[in-house]
């Protein structure tokens, strides 16, 4: 950021102080502004864009806090410095809990100011800079983004399809949608991005983990209850298929659910009809149902632990997550967004990542998919000893290499036994004793065998 166009704005009763300030300000070669109340200071700033608030604690009428208190709400993008002649350390602290940047105690140096705004000007610098890694690698505007309170960040193909599939089930709200991956993939930031893109995004959306109910309790969560209807029933409540009437209810885990919930579950999606417990009025609900496992869902359905038909319901659209390590090129993008979000958090500008982090990370398979890596990033910024991340500050366990599965084609035995014979031959230099010896079977079994796999010695010579 150039100083040339960095705005302060100085707010303090001493009008000598104010003047002495601001002149020194000119001189460096920003732009500024000044106020000797609260209520002027709050003036100039509905009228102008200020960067930077320089703001005295002792105040006529609204004091120093309860100005820095209004101006984190209403601009809650502008960073304050707090001055004061009279501090004590319960003033800083209530300061730095309400949200100032820094602390400056009078009478002041030119020189404690500039290394003030310096600091200060760092951290408008990275949070510029978080907000163009955000806008270069997210897939969703920034307004969907307040609304699911998240972000989607990738440039791979397979996310980019994956967000493409999620836009087209937005487009239908009726239909129900089935999400699967591995554990951390962002299966729940999937049927948030369908809601919010969908008809149904100005009313609710409920995640439910379907493996954290109680049995107990299933039936009374999922359908409501008539006050009466069993003991600790207080009062009449409505169930999370009434609660989301117009909305979206996503089923975490659906896959944990119960054999006998899954038969209610069935009938609801089809009529759209539920009866409380301990009622007999059937009640209507317009709701949509995202579900997401982590389950090979078809092979629960042969093992029965599954119902067949309630699949076919609920994956009226698949979308398939594919994991972090199929799809590398991701892995950059959110490590800088996930960097630069604990560096705005923990307070430390200017870091930088050396190459070998992510050349080691990009041969690591992620187990815990985009959620193992944020929580790699937030460690790698709590310990690290300056602001340089390196390969020590991300330890990740040793790659397990996995045996290659053999080519659909090595599996066909008549293939494979047709090979060994013409290999045996070539090996015991085309004897055909010394070949069957090395298979274990007789020469007039290699005979057969040759004979029926058409190995012709000759055209195995030349």
């Amino acid at each position: 950021m150039d100083p040339s166009i960095l705005k302060i704005l100085v707010i303090d009763d001493e009008i000598s102080f104010t003047e002495e300030i601001c002149e020194f300000l000119k001189k460096s070669g920003y732009s500024y502004f000044e106020a000797h109340s609260g209520s002027e200071g709050m003036k100039i700033l509905k009228n102008q864009e200020i960067d930077i608030l320089i703001l005295d604690v002792m105040l006529p009428g609204m004091n120093g806090l309860e100005v820095l208190k209004e101006v984190k709400k209403k601009y809650p993008q502008l960073e304050v410095i707090i001055i004061s002649g009279h501090g004590n350390m319960e003033t800083v602290i209530t300061a730095m809990r309400l949200g100032a940047l820094d602390y400056l105690r009078k009478p002041l140096r030119h020189s404690d100011v500039q290394i003030a705004i310096e600091r200060t000007q760092k951290f408008l610098q990275l949070n510029q800079k978080l907000k163009q890694v955000e806008e270069k690698y997210s897939l969703i505007s920034k307004t969907l983004e307040n609304k699911i309170d998240r972000k989607f960040i990738g440039v791979s193909t397979q996310i980019r399809n994956v967000f493409d599939q999620a836009m087209s089930a937005a487009n239908y709200p009726d239909a129900n949608v089935m999400i699967t991956g591995e554990s951390g993939t962002g299966k729940e930031n999937i049927a948030r991005i369908i809601h919010y893109s969908s008809l149904r995004k100005d009313h609710v959306f409920y995640a439910i983990n379907s493996s954290a109910i109680t049995d107990t309790l299933l039936e009374s969560e999922f359908f409501g209850h008539k006050k009466g209807s069993f003991t600790g029933a207080i009062s009449d409540k409505m169930g999370y298929f009434e609660v989301c009437n117009q909305g979206t209810l996503f089923l975490d885990e659906i896959s944990d659910m119960p054999l006998n919930l899954q038969a209610k579950l069935l009938r609801v999606t089809e009529d759209k009809m539920i009866t409380r417990i301990g009622d007999t009025k059937q009640i209507h609900t317009d709701f949509r149902l995202i579900s997401a496992t982590n389950h090979n869902i078809d092979r629960l359905v042969e093992k029965k632990k599954f119902r067949l038909d309630l699949l076919h319901r609920l994956n009226t659209l698949h979308i398939y997550i594919p994991p972090l390590r199929e799809r590398p090129e991701d892995i950059r993008p959110l490590l800088e967004h996930f960097a630069g979000e604990y560096a705005a958090k923990h307070n430390k500008p200017g870091y930088r990542i050396e190459k070998e982090v992510f050349d080691v990370l990009v041969k690591y398979d992620f187990p815990g998919n985009v959620r193992e890596l944020k929580n790699m990033t937030e460690r790698a910024f709590i310990l690290c000893r300056n602001n340089s991340l390196g390969v020590s500050d991300f330890p990740v366990k040793p790659v397990k290499i996995k045996s290659e599965m053999p080519r659909p084609e090595l599996l066909d035995l008549k293939t494979v036994e047709a090979e060994l014979v013409k290999n045996a031959l070539k090996f015991a230099d085309f004897n055909q004793k010394a070949a069957a010896d090395l298979l274990g079977i007789t020469r007039d079994a290699l005979i057969r065998k040759m004979k029926k796999y058409k190995v012709n010695i000759i055209k195995i010579q030349e």
